[in-house]
């Protein structure tokens, strides 16, 4: 039976048409959604697929490194995949006790001066072929809690059902690739990897850089067309034009947006860009909340019946540069428990007034602003694309 209700212990959501034959269990605090990583890789008997940003050595990293080493040994099939600038915290000898149990680890891009821009920002963890956990948790210990008392707040999925298949060919192409140096990868480097799968009756948005747009901007600005309701919960919010548009848009024709932001955030950065836009989406008439307790690192997006779940913020590194994975679930049995736990966390915001925006914004506070803003949108994505076209120079 859907439960919708506002707990954020894990949440199960049996998904109903269109999306066909798969069952969603919801986590929205570290505690729960690693022990779930844990019993997955646990339970696995022929494959386990782990993909990361960020892997630290302390705490739940050690506890993950056991499951994945006791799998190993056990025969199973085991395989991770980590971006080197993200997990370069990781002590070189991290990771021999898999390798000697016959695990293969790989490091995705390993750091050079000429492209530290091209990371890969998936998170995924795939068991055999029916289990699949998705959303925006590092393996850190960051994470560890719930969210409100300690530990980031973040949101991730279980799937279980056809879909994991799919999402296990995702992360081949990617492990595949990791080492940047094959003359086939830059052959595939000139086609992109910006690619919209339609799989068992939902969306794999597949981001990275190259030519052609945003899988993942062309969706949602589909979505937000005929919108009535719009709910965002992201960490790092500098959206292109195209999307900004779009979200007044729907707010301005009678449709109810609302953005849930970081109250503080681990890049001072990226607060301060996603400020520069509050008078105008305020303005066009968006709600805008701000998540006090912890950090907000969660990357949910709810438009109508569409659930966007998984690795890409909305700012140009995610949407330009990053390799990103978000799954599109489509069906108002999974939009309802994720409205659900939408509302719960808002619970925990403090909400941003047009007057109170007003009356705080100084001189010295725009131009900072200002200055975040022309850092991260145009100045990083311009360092890092001439870094990725050179790449087969």
């Amino acid at each position: 039976m859907l439960e919708c209700g506002v707990s954020l212990r894990p949440i199960i959501a049996p998904a109903a048409q269109p999306v066909t034959d798969m069952a969603c269990t919801w986590y929205a605090e570290g505690q729960t959604f690693f022990a779930a990583m844990r019993a997955a890789i646990a339970a696995a008997r022929t494959r386990v697929r782990l993909e990361t940003y960020i892997y630290e050595a302390a705490g739940v990293g050690g506890h993950i490194l056991a499951e994945l080493v006791a799998a190993a040994r056990r025969g199973v099939q085991v395989n991770v995949l980590v971006d080197a600038f993200g997990s370069s915290a990781l002590p070189g000898s991290f990771w021999d006790d898999l390798r000697a149990a016959g695990g293969v680890v790989r490091v995705f891009n390993p750091v050079r001066f000429n492209r530290f821009g091209i990371r890969n920002h998936r998170k995924l963890l795939v068991c055999d072929a029916a289990v699949a956990l998705v959303g925006g948790f590092n393996i850190a210990t960051n994470y560890e809690g719930d969210g409100v008392t300690r530990g980031w707040r973040d949101v991730a999925v279980q799937l279980i059902g056809p879909l994991v298949v799919a999402l296990g060919t995702t992360f081949d192409r990617l492990f595949t690739q990791a080492p940047f140096e094959h003359k086939r990868w830059l052959r595939f480097r000139r086609l992109g990897e910006k690619l919209a799968l339609n799989t068992c009756g939902c969306q794999l948005l597949l981001g990275g850089p190259g030519r052609g747009s945003s899988p993942l901007e062309r969706a949602l600005w589909l979505d937000l067309q005929h919108a009535v309701q719009a709910q965002l919960m992201v960490a790092y919010f500098l959206p292109s034009r195209r999307l900004r548009l779009a979200l007044t848009r729907t707010a301005r024709r009678g449709g109810v947006v609302e953005l849930m932001l970081p109250g503080k955030s681990d890049i001072a950065l990226s607060k301060l860009a996603a400020e520069s836009f509050y008078r105008r989406l305020l303005g066009a008439g968006i709600r805008i909340v701000e998540y006090q307790p912890q950090i907000l690192h969660a990357k949910l997006f709810i438009i109508g019946n569409a659930v966007y779940i998984g690795s890409s913020n909305l700012d140009p590194r995610s949407l330009k540069l990053n390799y990103e994975l978000m799954v599109r679930l489509e069906d108002p049995a999974v939009a309802a428990v994720a409205r659900g736990l939408f509302a719960t966390c808002r619970t925990y915001c403090r909400e941003v007034t047009p007057a109170e925006w007003r009356q705080a914004r100084s001189l010295w506070t725009r131009l900072k602003q200002r200055f975040a803003r022309f850092v991260l949108a145009r100045l990083d994505p311009w360092i890092s694309l001439a870094q990725w076209r050179s790449l087969s120079d």
